[in-house]
């Protein structure tokens, strides 16, 4: 004997077609996709600790320097004094220079200076000048 098809009551359509109106009217769903926002959130987290360790790396190889003062001693030389800040243990390079009233560079010098544990120092310099030198100033400095 064959089966006998199923046969859905009026009262479980009206149950069911009212479930979804209501499903429909407060946006709920049976399921939702979790996944793609899982990995979306993933990709995020990395792009974000990516970003954060690359800041990190950079300022802990960063050289602050600050020009503290420049005395012209003679019409040949001036003496620059700058305090550069780098990480304990790190020996620096710096770019000194003189300059005229119109910033020109009349005078200018590379100086290495060894490792050190201190965290800033202090430097006097004095360079030779082709010309007066109205300004001197060390223009950067960095961890070679």
């Amino acid at each position: 004997m064959p089966a006998a098809p199923t046969q859905t009551t009026p009262a479980a359509d009206v149950d069911a077609a009212l479930r979804a109106e209501l499903d429909d009217r407060y946006g709920r769903t049976r399921r939702r996709r979790r996944g793609p926002w899982i990995v979306a959130a993933v990709l995020a987290a990395v792009v974000i600790g990516y970003f954060g360790w690359t800041t990190v790396a950079q300022s802990a190889d960063a050289v602050d320097v600050d020009n503290t003062a420049f005395h012209s001693v003679d019409a040949h030389s001036v003496t620059i004094e700058f305090q550069v800040t780098v990480r304990r243990g790190a020996a620096v390079t710096c770019a000194i220079e003189a300059q005229d009233t119109d910033h020109g560079v009349v005078g200018w010098r590379i100086v290495e200076y060894p490792a050190d544990d201190a965290h800033s120092r202090r430097f006097t310099e004095t360079i030779p000048t082709v010309a007066e030198a109205t300004t001197g100033l060390a223009t950067s400095c960095w961890i070679p």
